[in-house]
């Protein structure tokens, strides 16, 4: 089991093994091409025991051939070998073909037809390997860039220690530049640290004793002691890993279509095979019609076309999680957004301070703002730009604490100078008891309230702005999408809501919704209709594993990033539009590969079948069939132009 991502620099999955064979296969066909052309193949052999001619009366062994035989020997054999091992197991699809045609080709001595059936699988597996292991990319990249020391500080000083050593409590010293191998709580220092990496913020996070730091980040110019919360293993970098790796290895719904189509193709093709053979008393007619139906375009293009859908959302700032939801997408008859983050920007502005006590607006603002600094709260970065638009100067901090739902604490250096603090605590209304009578009426936008040495001293409103392009959005869901149902679902107040579902033009409105009723919201619409959810909070997690198809805006919450099936990490509407028309390409891509390369497998069966088509020239028509196959998944990965189609 590892322990932490820095053990994961394994290399990549499916050792080139099918390649080795695929080679191994144009160059036994390339020497028996040779020989035959040159003239000196025609020449008789005997391998004594081993010589057909001793199992199959009238079977001899020219020299031409040797290179063809040792081929099905050491790349047919081991094909076969797992076919047979995957049929015990009681999992059989369309490649068990290619195994009932080598081993055909072997006993009636057309190896030239079994050596391009050996090529046509372990080509076309190494090509799925191949495909597969650009997905392990961004593994790799992350394994690679994450150190695999820490700098553990003891009595004697600064020892360098593996990763996988370093325990919860051990005091970490991360040096200016490094990236920080471990989840922690600074404990001293004071600097910066560059989190774009992980949390997709386009800014330094300001650290402090008592700030929390992610493994990953890039620290500033300050060295920074920080006390580790977490082991590697558990540490938020190896979560995003972890969660890479699963989306890689999830088969979506499309590839075992695939696998279903397969198990109702080979025994089709088996027994139009078998009809040849009977109304024509040649069995090569049988081998014949099954190298033919080798289905390559199910066992190949699907995958491809998946993975080049995968890469294309990539290039766009989406990362897909689970790739089955390319397909369900075109599903969804229900959308469903959260407010705050996804049909807002998620960047309020302080747009009022009510001051409560003696403290001027000014001094509230210095308070707040310097605890402000250090938190990635929605309403810090409103506080700590109304601080710079006001020219007040930050003060220090130290004992900061952020616990979910308890709002901020810690104490700031006093106003007047000195080494005295004062205790700052920035909270809601619902927090406060008793003290909330003494706040005025709630009004409409967002708000927090300011204590300070434990008497409320303002309340400060915010409000969010809605996207630009949000009408536009929904009102060309259903035109473009299919989508007749579209609902605004937020923790906010009725009057809030409402101004935002005015302005895009939503019409169903849910207000003051808990996290477990959104959860409720979205089964009831998906006990309906396959439903939408977009949103960008922890509390939007429970809805967005609910829905049939869950879109988190943006990175800043990783359980919210492990809900859904797609991130978009740039929080954009246009990529939510995007990876629809992603899906919808992929599928119908897919399936023009699939379907079309079925298609003009079972016209060239016919052929054989009827005799035109020898096992050799049948299997050379498949190979082609494949390249083009393959060739129209790959176009997938291809940007087709605007992936948008709404203004």
């Amino acid at each position: 089991m590892p322990t932490g991502p820095s053990t994961d620099r394994r290399p990549p999955r499916g050792l080139p093994v099918n390649e080795v064979i695929a080679v191994g296969a144009l160059v036994a066909l390339a020497t028996w091409a040779w020989l035959v052309w040159s003239g000196r193949g025609a020449a008789p052999v005997d391998l004594g025991p081993l010589d057909p001619g001793r199992w199959f009366p009238g079977r001899s062994l020219a020299v031409a051939d040797l290179p063809l035989v040792v081929a099905l020997v050491f790349g047919g054999v081991p094909l076969v070998w797992d076919l047979l091992t995957k049929l015990c197991a009681g999992t059989f699809g369309s490649d068990l073909l290619a195994g009932i045609s080598i081993i055909t080709s072997i006993v009636l001595g057309e190896y030239v037809a079994g050596v391009l059936v050996v090529l046509m699988l372990s080509g076309g597996e190494a090509l799925e390997a191949r495909a597969v292991s650009r997905a392990g990319d961004v593994l790799n990249a992350l394994a690679k860039r994450m150190p695999t020391l820490a700098h553990r500080k003891t009595p004697a000083g600064l020892d360098d220690v593996a990763l996988s050593d370093v325990a919860i409590g051990d005091v970490i010293v991360v040096l200016p530049h490094e990236i920080c191998p471990i989840d922690g709580i600074v404990v001293a220092g004071r600097g910066s640290m560059d989190e774009s990496y992980l949390t997709g913020e386009p800014y330094r996070m300001a650290k402090a004793p008592g700030s929390a730091v992610l493994s990953g980040s890039i620290n500033g110019q300050a060295a920074l002691e920080v006390r580790t919360e977490r082991v590697a293993g558990d540490s938020r970098y190896a979560k995003i890993m972890e969660v890479l790796r699963t989306s890689e290895e999830r088969r979506p719904r499309l590839r075992r279509l695939a696998d279903s189509l397969g198990a109702f193709y080979t025994p089709l093709a088996v027994a139009i095979a078998a009809a040849a053979w009977f109304a024509s008393g040649d069995p090569r007619r049988f081998l014949a019609v099954l190298v033919v139906a080798t289905p390559c375009p199910l066992l190949i293009a699907i995958p491809v076309a998946i993975i080049g859908a995968v890469s294309l959302a990539a290039r766009r700032g989406i990362v897909i999680r689970d790739p089955a939801i390319l397909e369900r997408l075109a599903t969804c008859r229900t959308a469903i957004f959260d407010k705050t983050g996804t049909l807002t920007y998620g960047t309020p502005h302080l747009i009022d301070v009510t001051t409560l006590g003696t403290l001027p607006e000014a001094d509230v603002i210095a308070l707040a703002a310097s605890l402000e600094a250090y938190s990635k709260h929605p309403l810090a970065a409103a506080v700590v730009q109304a601080a710079a638009d006001r020219c007040v100067r930050l003060l220090d901090v130290e004992n900061l604490a952020e616990k979910p739902g308890q709002g901020l604490v810690g104490k700031v250096k006093r106003l007047n100078g000195g080494t005295e603090t004062h205790d700052v605590a920035i909270t809601s209304r619902q927090k406060l008891g008793a003290d909330a009578a003494t706040l005025p009426p709630a009004a409409g936008g967002l708000e927090c309230v300011v204590v300070v040495d434990g008497t409320p001293q303002a309340v400060l409103r915010f409000r969010d702005s809605p996207r630009a392009d949000g009408r536009s959005f929904v009102s060309h869901l259903g035109p473009a999408h299919r989508l007749s149902r579209v609902m605004l679902v937020s923790g906010d107040r009725e009057s809030e809501v409402r101004w935002l579902a005015n302005l895009v033009g939503i019409e169903e409105v849910h207000a003051g919704i808990q996290p477990e009723g959104k959860l409720e919201i979205v089964e009831a619409a998906t006990a309906e209709a396959p439903t939408m959810f977009v949103g960008d909070g922890i509390n939007d997690a429970p809805a967005l594993a609910a829905a049939t198809v869950g879109i988190a805006m943006g990175t800043a919450s990783d359980v919210t990033s492990e809900a859904a099936g797609a991130v978009v990490m740039d929080s954009a509407l246009e990529r939510v539009d995007e990876l629809f028309h992603i899906g919808s390409r992929m599928r119908s891509i897919a399936l023009q590969s699939a379907v079309g390369g079925m298609a003009a497998s079972l016209a060239g069966m016919a052929v054989a079948a009827a005799g035109y088509l020898p096992p050799a020239a049948g299997a050379l028509l498949q190979e082609a069939i494949d390249v083009v196959a393959v060739l129209n998944a790959l176009r997938v990965a291809w940007r087709p132009g605007d992936l948008t189609d709404y203004r």
